[in-house]
């Protein structure tokens, strides 16, 4: 490994860097010390560490020694979590107690031919009697896909690192500064009226989220994070009149964009990241609820949808939240509703805010009911309760908008909001799902 501060996307960083070729780049104990002295540094000059990676594991000819070195390390970058952006990308193997390095990063960028795995393909033959290959047991698409690792794509090593610089430009340095503001000739006050067009008529229907946050953001610029992974929410990074925003919206295209498991672990990293770095957040709301099924209740649908509620209740970053359509029970809640503490909640005329939609409240308040009662039942509901205008009346929605003036309202709402400080509570650290 090598170390020093550098320029990334022009932004000075320390760096860490894989440089040998030796037993495939295996992480001698002098390679941990390395980027263990980065982290340090890092922390020390309130500066983002970058560790670009590539290791085929400890190095077995040192022993135990090799381990220390990359317990050394991982203690470092553990110090730097929330303090200064943490940054891996890896252009090659990153494989055994190394590889645990790329989760205490706060993104990682993975090249085509990367990969990265605990257990090899040969633990994983002698345990399971399954033979499977590197990139099918932990490669850059898998990581994409699967297990949430990889943040970004990026076709080579040198685009992987401007992949980091594109990250950087939404960061500050460390968490006691703002972001600095993103250039942009594009007016706040522009219209949006393509959004009125957007939602379809039929409740039913799906659009695509991304193509909402395109129209308002600063020039339909949006860097999405963990694109390929839990794809019915949305998570990334844009700016709003100059003032860099983490975004986090349903997607109705794909699940309906219901909150399962993934989902909702997918956005609360998102929030806590934000939270960290001063990242104001835009919340899009279009959701039915969390997924149903047996199997999902079995793996920790309640923990880990917690853990969205909990990282939206944690923020102290200034918060929006704009409801477009559905926003159904508890999916509605732990979208930073009024409830979770958002400091400016918006509705289009389009959003439906309550319980249940209007077929599953029939079903409920008419059980045993003919079908023509039902739907007479079914319709009052909708006229009566599934409008925005109660949750306005009520002091849940602070404002309804017209869909053209959706970047001027949230720019104004985020305007109003963007100074505010909070105290935090006086503790080691809190005890939240995870």
């Amino acid at each position: 490994m090598r170390a020093g501060v550098e320029t990334v996307g022009g932004r000075t960083v320390v760096l860490a860097r894989s440089v040998s070729d030796h037993h495939a780049g295996a992480l001698t104990r002098a390679d941990g010390v390395t980027i263990a002295q980065a982290a340090r540094r890092a922390l020390e000059e309130r500066l983002p560490l970058v560790v670009v990676l590539s290791s085929s594991g400890a190095e077995v000819t040192e022993g135990i020694d090799s381990l220390d070195g990359w317990g050394q390390a991982a203690r470092a970058m553990a110090a730097c979590s929330g303090v200064v952006p943490v940054l891996a990308a890896v252009t090659g193997a990153a494989l055994s107690g190394p590889a645990l390095l790329l989760g205490l990063a706060d993104l990682t960028v993975m090249t085509p031919d990367a990969f990265a795995f605990v257990s090899g393909p040969d633990a994983v033959a002698g345990f399971t009697g399954q033979r499977v290959s590197p990139p099918d047991l932990g490669g850059a698409s898998v990581h994409a896909t699967r297990s949430g690792l990889c943040a970004l794509l990026a076709e080579d090593a040198d685009a992987a690192e401007e992949l980091v610089g594109a990250v950087l430009a939404y960061l500050p340095d460390h968490a006691d500064a703002a972001p600095a503001r993103v250039a942009t000739d594009d007016p706040v006050e522009r219209a949006t009226p393509e959004l009125g067009a957007l939602i379809p008529d039929a409740a039913s229907a799906s659009y695509d989220v991304r193509d909402v946050a395109r129209a308002f953001v600063d020039d339909g610029d949006l860097l999405e994070l963990r694109a390929a992974w839990a794809p019915h929410l949305v998570t990334a990074l844009a700016a709003l009149g100059g003032t860099p925003i983490g975004l986090v919206a349903n997607q109705p295209r794909s699940l309906a964009g219901t909150l399962d498991i993934q989902a909702s672990q997918k956005a609360a990293r998102f929030v806590h990241f934000c939270d960290s770095f001063n990242l104001p957040l835009l919340t899009l709301v279009d959701t039915p609820g969390f997924l149903p099924g047996k199997d999902i209740e079995w793996r920790g649908m309640i923990r880990h949808g917690a853990e969205l509620a909990f990282a939206f209740a944690e923020a102290s970053v200034p918060r929006v939240c704009l409801v477009l359509r559905k926003a159904f029970g508890g999916a509605y809640i732990v979208m930073d509703s009024k409830g979770m503490g958002n400091d400016v909640c918006l509705a289009w005329p389009s959003a439906e805010i309550a319980v249940m939609g209007a077929g599953g409240a029939a079903q409920i308040l008419a059980r045993g009911a003919s079908a023509e009662d039902r739907g007479r039942l079914e319709e009052r509901y909708r006229a009566e309760m599934l409008t925005p205008w109660v949750a306005a009346e009520r002091g849940y929605v602070d404002e309804v908008i017209d869909p053209a003036d959706t970047r001027r309202a949230l720019h104004r709402a985020l305007a109003t909001v963007v100074t505010r400080r909070e105290v935090l509570p006086d503790r080691k650290h809190a005890t939240g799902p995870m």
